[in-house]
């Protein structure tokens, strides 16, 4: 009897199949990390300091330079991954993480800062492993969009989690990060095994999206170098979105607090809104064909939703009492203008810029390189809040103004960028166009 493995009936079976199987499999993935990563940031630590500082910004900004240290090892691990080490890479960094959580629940105040930082200094290379799986195909935006729901979701549910352990369970606040974990073992362990039955990209997703290849520092470079305004403004617009997702991401519980709920299912709730409408937007583009229209497109996008934060922020400026239904409502709206364009940069933006001008390249080294960034820029953003401000930071305010200073700011460099990538889309055609054309290389 003849036996096909699952791996090759994905690959010889329906497109549609293959793109729900390779989404699903990558949502449980990245859903589960997040439970070892993000939980803690619902606790809110009152009544601690060390060095005269709030214990909450030390411990975020333990995490976040873990975190930001992993990005930067991430340029070089992830570009040049061969594809047969992703799977016991995601299951390696998790495990390294989920053990440093450990000592974090009983070791004194002064200590568990560094168990944090060595908490996120695996992570950060998790979403590099996942994508990895993802990249290159005609259907990638789909799939990313699936990817990216994961951690848009999983943030408002693992601290739901990490809550109701606390408020119902009696879990102290430091021995509910790894409590939380346990509980997520098995999800991540399927969705790892999923993961590797994905096949390869076919002859068809390479002519339309070129090959996906490690590449070693002399590529890295080489891209950088014919492409440094783009990619600078780009990774100039990604590091403004860190700042904002971060501040709404690891200072919900205290920005819901300022609106005057405190209720473990209503972070769940709020991102699984944003969720929905983030991913059918973003999973749409996949139908735009030529790479060039497409990355316009998500340019376009991306502006739009930077100008829908803005818009909303302005609404409810003069806010002053809100009930569960305003705070939800505003937190959905700014959280789908915020995800919207943060979401079309692991879809969209990196996948068809790369097939557009058709190099040797992957988006792990444009993704790790905007996170370094990106997340060295929080970590400068939260010294300099602990700095400038001696009484109790206002989050809510503080939200409001990062949509107002951020959102023009962005759209400008979504200009600029889209107006560079033409004059290069131009210049390739007149070159693949040209009498002299065989002669180039």
């Amino acid at each position: 009897m003849h036996f096909i493995s699952l791996s090759s009936f994905l690959a010889k079976g329906p497109t549609w199949l293959l793109a729900i199987w390779s989404a699903t499999g990558a949502f449980i993935t990245y859903f589960s990390m997040y439970a070892f990563r993000k939980p803690f940031t619902v606790a809110k630590y009152e009544n601690l300091e060390l060095l005269w500082m709030d214990y909450k910004v030390i411990l975020l900004f333990s995490q976040v330079g873990g975190y930001a240290l992993s990005k930067f090892i991430g340029i070089k691990v992830i570009s040049e991954m061969p594809s047969n080490r992703r799977a016991i890479s995601i299951i390696g960094l998790v495990a390294v993480a989920h053990v440093a959580l450990l000592p974090y629940a009983f070791a004194p105040l002064w200590l568990k800062p560094i168990f944090l930082f060595m908490n996120g200094l695996p992570l950060g290379m998790v979403f590099g492993c996942v994508f990895a799986f993802l990249e290159g195909r005609r259907t990638t935006e789909f799939l990313a969009a699936g990817l990216c729901a994961s951690f848009i979701m999983a943030s408002g549910v693992v601290k739901s989690v990490g809550l109701d352990l606390m408020t119902s369970y009696d879990v102290s606040q430091f021995w509910m990060p790894f409590t939380t974990g346990l509980l997520f073992w098995l999800p991540l362990a399927l969705g790892v095994w999923m993961l590797v039955q994905i096949p390869p990209p076919d002859e068809k997703d390479i002519e339309a999206r070129t090959e996906r290849v490690p590449i070693d520092s002399h590529d890295r470079w080489t891209f950088f170098q014919r492409n440094a305004f783009g990619i600078i403004i780009l990774v100039g617009i990604y590091v403004l979105l860190t700042i904002f997702r971060s501040i709404r991401d690891d200072y919900a519980a205290e920005i819901w607090a300022g609106f005057g709920f405190e209720k473990p299912a209503i972070f769940a709730t709020s991102e699984t809104y944003v969720a929905i409408v983030t991913v059918s937007i973003c999973a749409l583009i996949t139908a735009i064909r030529p790479n060039l229209p497409a990355f316009l497109i998500g340019l376009f996008t991306v502006f739009v939703g930077f100008a829908f934060a803005m818009g909303t922020t302005v609404t409810y400026w003069n806010q002053t009492t809100w009930t569960e239904t305003s705070a939800l409502l505003f937190m959905v709206l700014i959280g789908i203008g915020l995800y919207v364009p943060y979401m079309l940069f692991h879809t969209t933006i990196y996948e068809r810029l790369i097939a557009f001008l058709r190099t040797k390249a992957n988006i792990g080294y444009l993704l790790y390189l905007a996170d370094f960034a990106g997340y060295v820029t929080t970590i400068i953003m939260l010294i300099l809040f602990k700095a400038l401000s001696s009484d109790r930071i206002d989050f809510v305010g503080l939200l409001f103004w990062l949509a107002i200073l951020i959102s023009p700011i962005s759209m400008v460099g979504c200009c600029a960028v889209a107006i560079y990538f033409i004059k290069k889309g131009r210049l390739h055609n007149e070159r693949e166009n040209s009498p002299n054309a065989s002669m180039h290389p």
